[in-house]
């Protein structure tokens, strides 16, 4: 269950690539620097497109290295430019996809520490359920929300990413 938790965040992240090509795409039409992207919010509170990146990748390669038996990489957060951004992405997809399936057994059982809460642990399957699979969404759905009002197209599809569909 859990390679197959992650392996559906990574599609996420994959799917975020694809909207930085058409980020750059829409700045490239409307004559603009695609930079403007990155510091982009919904709101004057709300953290800016690049944090929303940093934050879904952050989720995604915890999950895979505390539900694994390993400590993250560390990615910090020094972006800048949508190339760094796409590279961000990239590292974040190879090391998840680095962990393989058999390295999750145990997972519901391990506990993970968070740093905001000191002394305190929460066990695999919930920490999966509670914190990996809302943090990884509400961040990708946050930045896709900042492209698309930012005039970059981007549908629901773009959101999914590709099916596998196979014939009745």
């Amino acid at each position: 269950m859990y390679y197959q938790l992650v392996a559906q965040c990574v599609q996420g992240l994959r799917n975020l690539e694809g909207w930085l090509d058409k980020a750059e795409k829409c700045a490239s039409a409307k004559k603009f620097d695609v930079g403007v992207l990155l510091q982009a919010r919904l709101a004057p509170d709300q953290q800016p497109f690049i944090y929303q990146v940093q934050s879904a990748c952050d989720y995604v390669k915890a999950a895979a290295a505390w539900l694994s038996g390993q400590t993250p990489p560390k990615h910090p957060d020094t972006e800048s430019t949508i190339d760094q951004v796409r590279l961000r992405i990239q590292k974040t997809i190879a090391f998840a996809e680095s962990v393989k399936e058999a390295q999750y057994a145990g997972a519901s059982e391990r506990k993970v520490s968070v740093s905001w809460i000191p002394g305190r642990v929460i066990g695999g399957r919930d920490y999966v359920i509670q914190m990996t699979i809302p943090n990884t969404y509400f961040h990708l759905t946050t930045a896709y929300s900042i492209l698309r009002h930012n005039g970059v197209d981007v549908g629901k599809m773009d959101f999914l990413g590709p099916m596998m569909f196979v014939d009745a």
